[in-house]
């Protein structure tokens, strides 16, 4: 069975940045000094006096005393810190509430900090009162704080392994803590593994001194093989942002308990083969490119998130192949792109570039030559998906006439008309703008060969992928006049970094906006895509959906109850199912939950049973034959 209790093993656990966020004492000061004009001078004092105590620079006695002299704290405000600390509770403990209360017989909080206002908030997560050691305060008759219990040993230096040696517990001790007197008592002998914790505060002195580090208690718990509330730690799972994408991005992993790492650039191949080593989930916009290379060097790689519209940066079939699934940001800055086409298509159509240059130089040249309004001009919209159709609308609304081209039959908004070719769409527009996809058949799709199809005096608009236009025949149709104006955000080669020069034909050309593919670049869309991609991601490590994914059969799953989740991944080859069954009905496995999608590549299966199994069972499922990927979720 994989579920354990923890006897004959005693967990010793800290309560101040450990059992919750926060240092109490250091809290109780923020609330009892608010009226206060010194308040934050004071609160700073006390701050650093915890921390030379907690890295075991200071005498433990003589900073808890000259703690409390300057607290000028009363009981009532004791109870507006409970109430606080209910906020504060570490997150791994929150989650993990079943576990203590099943294993409260062998769980202790001894602590530097004081019962009054621990009792209440470990207790309400299933601690035994009785098994709560902490100082005590002293109040005079107003009910101001006005000391310590002296008599405590936890009021004196080497308190905490006072303290334990009167518990005398039988069988293996566990420390779990963040502090120097925790390892003391590792140190002592008292105890057999100190395990530093460092979801809320990392003090490396102490750190370095432990036998284990834990990011959670999830962590602890697993280490130990005992029962949790997940099935691998968060904090041990790597993601890797890339690109600078928007910081929401970066709160919603840390917040689930994920280790982040976050750069600003893209790498390159050699780079990333490098870092993606031990990475789970990968965040990436445009500009890295996930090569096969790259993602046969990604040994843990679960999760590509795409924070842009496009997915052709990724090798989208080796990724299906090795059972990575990728999700992207189809519809999160649609706005975005459409009104940077308007607002070119208006400037390029009043020529508005070359008089704002000439301004520049001093030149005033006040004319109405080659300046016209949009309304009522032919625009031609090569692409109807999401960006297309909507600036069908938005440029209808204007006074335009719209036609459009798309290789799938797409129904038309408004009063817009769908044309046969792209021959024909070109020969009737006014304005062409692009919005296709960047899939390899749609490269150089526009060439000389398409801008002689062109109106002359036309305006040419690529707002979509680089490689669909041949740079040097576009250039070629601007100096000639074919071209009256261009707009230009996206190129075949762009740089990697803003640190790199860009370099193209068409720089210094009349009446061209190039833009360093910033078409959904706004901060609406930015923090769109920031929270759309890792609601996915998470999604899918935390409960197996893969709806939205791009490359993965799309199950929308319930969340999860109670029961564990197998999540199969495997080749799609005939009777892959008929093998998953037999095995659970040869460990007499129940099956609360079944779900089985399929592309032309993989299948996926989901299995929600019940939480008695083996480890022969989960083995047997990992080798069934097709298997690419194994996870099991609760």
């Amino acid at each position: 069975m994989l579920t354990q209790t923890l006897n004959p093993t005693h967990i010793v656990i800290d309560f101040d940045s450990t059992f919750t966020k926060v240092e109490g004492l250091d809290e109780l000061a923020m609330i009892a000094l608010a009226a206060h004009e010194d308040r934050e001078a004071i609160v700073q004092q006390i701050r650093e006096l915890t921390d030379l105590g907690m890295n075991g620079e200071m005498p433990f006695a003589e900073g808890l005393r000259r703690r409390i002299a300057l607290l000028s704290a009363n009981r009532s405000h004791i109870d507006l810190l409970i109430d606080y600390l209910r906020t504060k509770v570490s997150e791994s403990f929150l989650r993990n509430k079943a576990f203590i209360t099943d294993n409260a017989d062998h769980i202790y909080v001894v602590s530097s900090g004081f019962k009054e206002f621990i009792v209440p908030i470990v207790t309400e997560l299933g601690v035994r009162a009785e098994h709560v050691f902490a100082n005590e305060f002293l109040f005079d008759e107003e009910g101001n704080i006005i000391g310590v219990d002296e008599n405590n040993v936890l009021a004196s230096d080497g308190g905490k392994i006072k303290l334990l040696r009167t518990l005398n517990l039988v069988g293996d001790v566990y420390v779990i803590g963040d502090g120097y007197t925790d390892y003391e008592l590792r140190e002592s002998g008292l105890a057999n593994r100190f395990y530093a914790f460092t979801e809320n505060v990392n003090r490396p002195r102490v750190v370095e001194k432990a036998d284990h580090v834990s990011g959670s208690l999830d962590e602890f718990l697993y280490d130990n093989k005992l029962s949790r509330s997940q099935s691998y730690p968060k904090s041990r799972i790597k993601v890797l942002l890339l690109e600078n994408v928007h910081p929401a991005a970066k709160k919603a992993f840390e917040d689930e308990g994920f280790n982040v790492e976050f750069l600003k650039g893209a790498l390159d191949e050699d780079e990333l083969c490098e870092r993606i080593r031990d990475v789970s989930i990968i965040g990436i916009r445009s500009k890295t490119q996930l090569t096969k290379k790259v993602l046969e060097s990604a040994n843990r790689l679960m999760a590509i998130g795409a924070f842009c519209i496009g997915t052709n940066q990724i090798d989208l079939e080796t990724a299906t192949e090795r059972g990575v699934a990728v999700f992207n940001a189809p519809y999160s800055n649609t706005r975005s792109v459409v009104e940077l086409a308007i607002g070119e298509m208006i400037m390029l159509i009043r020529n508005i570039v070359p008089k704002s240059n000439s301004m520049h130089q001093g030149i005033w040249d006040k004319s109405a030559s080659g300046s016209y309004e949009v309304r009522g001009k032919k625009l031609g919209l090569v692409g109807y998906g999401n960006i297309g159709s909507q600036l069908s609308v938005v440029a209808e609304a204007l006074g335009m006439e719209v036609y459009f081209y798309d290789v799938v039959d797409r129904l038309a908004i408004g009063n817009a008309r769908k044309v046969n070719s792209m021959a024909e769409l070109f020969g009737i527009a006014d304005v062409i703008s692009l919005h296709v996809d960047g899939r390899k058949d749609n490269t150089y799709i526009v060439g000389k060969e398409q801008f002689d199809q062109m109106k002359d005096g036309v305006i040419f608009m690529n707002l979509s992928r680089g490689h669909v236009v041949e740079i040097d025949a576009l250039a070629a149709a601007i100096k000639s006049g074919k071209i009256a104006g261009a707009a230009v955000d996206v190129f075949p080669q762009e740089p990697k970094t803003n640190n790199e020069a860009f370099e193209s034909e068409l720089v210094g050309l009349d009446n061209v906006i190039l833009t360093p593919h910033i078409g959904g670049s706004t901060e609406e869309a930015q923090e769109n895509i920031g929270h759309y991609v890792p609601s996915k991601l998470l999604e899918y490590i935390n409960n197996g959906s893969s709806y939205g994914s791009y490359n993965f059969p799309e199950v929308q799953l319930p969340k999860l109850g109670d029961s564990h989740r197998l999540l199969h991944v495997h080749a799609n080859v005939p009777g892959v199912l008929a093998k998953l069954n037999s095995i659970f009905a040869k460990h007499n496995i129940n099956i609360t939950g079944q779900y089985l999608k399929t592309n032309e590549t993989i299948g996926y299966v989901i299995a929600d049973i019940s939480k008695n199994y083996s480890e022969e069972f989960v083995r047997e499922l990992k080798a069934v034959e097709g298997t690419i990927r194994f996870r099991m979720l609760y």
